[in-house]
C-alpha cells in the first residue's frame, strides 16, 4: 500500500522572521504505521505538492487551525478523483466534525499500536467514518523514534544554517491554561516517556539543536532531574517551553545544553523579574511569549509591559492574539458571551483579532499587536536578536566540538527557495 502523507501549508504571520522547522507530527505518526506500508511525505511549506498522482491513500497531518482550510481543499481534489483521505492531528481533532464533510475518515488521539487495525480496515473496504481514542491514552513505551528520514532535509535550512530538529520526552499536562487545547487533546495527566526510548531516540537524531516539545518542562522536578541527566552526554544544544523553577533542575538543564527557552511573560511582578534572571544566571536564554487580548488588560497594561519587557532584557519576544481555538476555555466562554465574530480558521493564527476585547476594538487590539512588535524590536530587528542568539549557540557546540559549519551548498537557499541576495558574511554558523 502507497500513503502519501501531507503536511499542508499555512500563511505565514507577516513581520515575523519565518523559519520552516521540520514537522514532528507526521513524522511520529509514520513510526505508527505497519511496516508493510510504502510512507512518501510533503510538507508543502518547503516543497511542492503534486495533486495529481495516484497513490492508495493519502493522510493528511494538520497542527495548526490555520492548516485545516488548505487540507480539506487538498482533501477534496484527491477525493474528487476516487482516492481515499484520512485526516488526524492536533488541528483535525479540534475541527473534527467539519473535517469529516472533506474526507472519508478522521483518525482522533494517539496513533501508536492502532494504525495496524486502520489499515486493515482500508484494505478491506470497511475504512470507519471516526476513530476516536481521545479518551485513550497510549502506553508511551510504544514511542519509537520517529521516521525523520521521510523529511526532504536539505529544505530545513537557512542561508546554510541548519534548523532544529523536534523531540518530545513526555506528553500531556496537568495545568489547564486558559487558551490552551491540551487538557481537551490528551487529558490534565503528564505521561513521560521512559528514558530508554529517549534514550534510543536522541541517538538517532543527528542534528546537534534540538527543540523539546514538550508541552510543559514544568511539571515533574524528580523526572527533570533524570531526563536532563539523561539527555547530558548526548550533547545536544537545545530549546524547549518553560523549565521548572527550580536551581537544581536549571542547572541540570544548562548542563543538558538548555539554549533557550519560551517563558509566558503574563504581568510586571517581581515574580517575572526574576524569573528571567534566573534563567539567564544558568546561561539560559529567554525568549518572552506575550498574550495581548485577555480581559484583565487595558491599553496602558499593554503599553506597560512592553516597557517592562524591554526593561528585563529579554533575548527574544513573541506578541500573539488571544485566540479562541475550539475545545479550549477562552472558546468557551467568549462564545457564551457572544464574542467571537470570524470563524475563518485561516485567521486563527495567532496574528490577527478574532473576537470582541472587553476593555478595547478589535481594531484597537490589532493595532497594539502591531505596535508592540514594532516598539520592542525599535532598536534592534528580530533578526539580528536571533543571530546573536545562534552565536551564543555556536560558541557553546564549537566549545564542545560539536560545531557543525553551515552548508556552503544552501547559502543561497531559504526553506528549499533560492535567494537573490549575496552570501551572508562570516559569522555565526559559518
Amino acid at each position: 500500500m502507497q500513503l502519501k502523507l501531507i503536511y499542508p501549508r499555512w500563511a505565514k504571520l507577516a513581520g515575523q522572521t519565518t523559519f520552516d522547522l521540520p514537522p514532528h507530527g507526521p513524522v511520529v505518526f509514520a513510526a505508527a504505521l505497519p511496516a508493510r506500508v510504502e510512507v512518501t511525505f510533503v510538507d508543502e511549506n518547503v516543497e511542492p505538492l503534486d495533486l495529481e498522482d495516484a497513490p492508495d491513500v493519502v493522510a493528511l497531518s494538520m497542527m495548526l487551525s490555520a492548516q485545516v482550510k488548505r487540507g480539506w481543499a487538498i482533501a477534496d481534489a484527491y477525493r474528487a478523483r476516487g482516492i481515499p483521505v484520512i485526516a488526524g492531528g492536533i488541528a483535525t481533532m479540534l475541527h473534527a466534525e467539519e473535517t469529516l464533510e472533506h474526507v472519508d475518515s478522521v483518525f482522533l488521539g494517539e496513533a501508536e499500536g492502532r494504525m495496524d487495525a486502520v489499515v486493515a480496515d482500508l484494505e478491506r473496504g470497511a475504512l470507519r467514518r471516526v476513530y476516536d481514542y481521545l479518551a485513550s491514552p497510549v502506553d508511551l513505551e510504544l514511542v519509537g523514534p520517529a521516521r525523520r528520514e521521510l523529511l526532504a532535509a536539505d529544505r530545513y535550512y537557512h542561508k546554510g544554517v541548519r534548523m532544529v530538529e523536534l523531540f518530545h520526552a513526555s506528553r500531556g499536562c496537568r495545568f489547564s491554561c486558559y487558551p490552551c487545547a491540551v487538557s481537551y487533546l490528551g487529558g490534565r495527566s503528564f505521561r513521560p516517556r521512559p528514558l530508554h526510548r529517549v534514550r534510543e531516540e536522541l541517538a538517532r537524531i543527528d542534528n546537534g539543536r534540538l527543540f523539546v516539545v514538550d508541552n510543559s518542562l514544568a511539571q515533574d522536578a524528580s523526572w527533570l532531574k533524570e531526563l536532563f541527566r539523561a539527555m547530558e552526554p548526548y550533547q545536544k544544544t537545545w530549546c524547549s517551553h518553560p523549565i521548572l523553577d527550580d536551581p537544581e533542575v536549571l542547572e541540570l538543564a544548562a548542563r543538558a545544553g538548555a539554549w533557550y527557552v519560551y517563558q509566558a511573560v503574563f504581568d510586571t511582578s517581581d515574580y517575572i523579574r526574576e524569573r528571567i534572571r534566573r534563567y539567564h544566571d544558568h546561561g539560559i536564554a529567554v525568549e518572552g511569549t506575550i498574550l495581548l487580548g485577555l480581559d484583565d488588560q487595558s491599553e496602558d497594561d499593554i503599553r506597560r509591559l512592553v516597557d517592562f519587557l524591554c526593561e528585563i532584557d529579554l533575548d527574544l519576544a513573541e506578541f500573539t492574539v488571544l485566540t479562541p481555538f475550539p475545545h479550549t476555555r477562552a472558546h468557551d466562554e467568549l462564545a457564551r458571551q457572544g464574542r467571537i465574530f470570524s470563524r475563518d480558521w485561516d485567521a486563527y493564527d495567532a496574528g490577527h483579532v478574532v473576537f470582541e476585547p472587553r476593555q478595547m476594538s478589535a481594531e484597537r487590539l490589532a493595532e497594539l499587536y502591531d505596535w508592540a512588535w514594532a516598539e520592542f524590536y525599535r532598536d534592534e530587528s528580530q533578526s539580528l536578536k536571533m543571530f546573536k542568539l545562534l552565536k551564543r549557540a555556536v560558541e557553546r557546540e564549537q566549545a564542545l566540538g560539536t560545531f557543525v559549519p553551515r552548508r556552503r551548498d544552501l547559502v543561497r537557499q531559504s526553506f528549499g527557495k533560492e535567494l537573490d541576495a549575496a552570501p551572508p558574511p562570516k559569522g555565526a554558523g559559518s
